[in-house]
């Protein structure tokens, strides 16, 4: 498809809608630019986009200390890891929140909550991070921030002909649009490669692959939720027997 009839497609379909209240094409050509935008995003804009992301995710939770005792033990644990990914240096920080979660974006922001670090140990903690990370290397974070970028454009298109006026990434939209990255829903193939990510990156630098299965077994047991983590497909046993197998016949 070429790519004009593509965005006066998108224009139309905009324009068309109920909540319009006049059309205005050449808004609408924009609004159709910018969903367009959302699938051909390069490495530049989604490192951008996951600066303001993180930075608007940041400032909206407490985070701990570098002198703080999670600090300290999140440093100890990323040591083991590695201090990038894919060439991308990685910044680690704990959120002091009961939650149990942990997120990864593809500027190498990682974010890991109290909550989680409270229920598991630290291998396990390095098979939830490894994981995390493989989301990255894998592509799957930029595939997510494609989907939500686009989403976000739109919603802001509907507000703007609503009478708000705004940008697709500024104010409330770029707080949902973080909300969408953070607890992004990947597909069952993407958990597991993400999975194998992790079981390959602990088996490379020599660590203990076990705790990806204990980790796995306490999520299975707090069951879902409205994070990423506690609403994984495919399930978390699943995902544990899949370690199990793979660390029994080492591959």
């Amino acid at each position: 498809m070429k790519l004009q009839p593509l965005l006066i497609a998108c224009a139309l379909s905009i324009a068309t809608s109920p909540l319009v209240n006049a059309f205005d094409f050449n808004k609408a050509l924009k609004v159709g630019q910018q969903a367009l935008q959302g699938v051909t995003l390069t490495d530049s804009d989604v490192k951008a986009l996951a600066n303001q992301a993180c930075e608007q995710s940041d400032a909206e939770e407490k985070i701990a200390g570098p002198k703080d005792k999670y600090s300290k033990r999140l440093d100890g644990i990323a040591k083991k890891l590695g201090s990038e990914i894919n060439g991308q240096p990685v910044n680690y920080k704990v959120y002091m929140t009961p939650d149990v979660n942990a997120w990864a974006m593809a500027n190498g922001c990682i974010r890991v909550y109290s909550g989680l670090m409270d229920m598991m140990n630290d291998d396990e903690i390095i098979g939830v991070l490894g994981h995390e990370m493989g989301h990255v290397a894998l592509g799957h974070t930029k595939k997510a921030m494609q989907t939500a970028y686009g989403v976000a454009t739109a919603k802001a298109a509907v507000g703007e002909y609503g009478g708000t006026v705004g940008s697709a990434l500024s104010g409330s939209s770029l707080g949902k649009f973080t909300e969408e990255l953070i607890n992004a829903q990947f597909s069952q193939s993407q958990e597991l490669d993400a999975d194998n990510f992790s079981y390959d990156l602990l088996t490379q630098k020599k660590l203990k692959r076990e705790g990806l299965i204990t980790a796995f077994q306490k999520l299975a047991q707090l069951g879902g939720g409205e994070h990423s983590m506690l609403d994984s497909h495919p399930a978390s046993a699943d995902r544990a027997k899949n370690i199990e197998t793979r660390i029994a016949t080492n591959k």
